[in-house]
């Protein structure tokens, strides 16, 4: 007799909360004086979302995106992760082993709904523990 249980479905990461997570971030960064990217990914790895701000360097598009990529491929926050690519580290030669780069700074967050990885946030602009700021208190806006 089989003693698997069923799963429950857990409701995927909409574009409206995306935007909700985006704002929220830039409204953090903008209280800090920080031009800022944000970007939010589904599960699948897919953008639901995505803003740069006017001023913000343009390199901050692309690390937001891949601090997000990375927050949900490692379902880890990326400040975590930092010393995993150290020469000794576990993920040392990890970044360069992948098409898909990955980026060990922080400002990148996995979203959970019901303890199920939905997807991920990423920002970019300021330094690495502003941006983990940034993402951590537009998470604080899901409901």
């Amino acid at each position: 007799m089989s003693t698997t249980r069923a799963r429950t479905a857990v409701i995927p990461l909409t574009t409206a909360e995306a935007e909700i997570l985006v704002s929220a971030a830039r409204r953090a960064a903008e209280a800090a004086g920080v031009a800022a990217s944000v970007t939010v990914l589904d599960a699948g790895g897919h953008p639901l979302a995505f803003r740069r701000d006017d001023q913000a360097l343009l390199i901050s598009g692309e690390t937001s995106t891949r601090k997000a990529y990375t927050a949900l491929q490692l379902d880890t926050a990326t400040a975590d992760l930092v010393d995993a690519v150290k020469p000794d580290g576990l993920f040392h030669s990890l970044p360069t082993a992948l098409d898909r780069p990955l980026l060990f700074i922080a400002g990148g967050l996995p979203i959970h709904r019901d303890g199920r990885l939905i997807g991920a946030i990423g920002v970019g602009g300021g330094a690495p523990e502003q941006d983990h700021a940034f993402a951590t208190a537009a998470l604080a806006h899901l409901g």
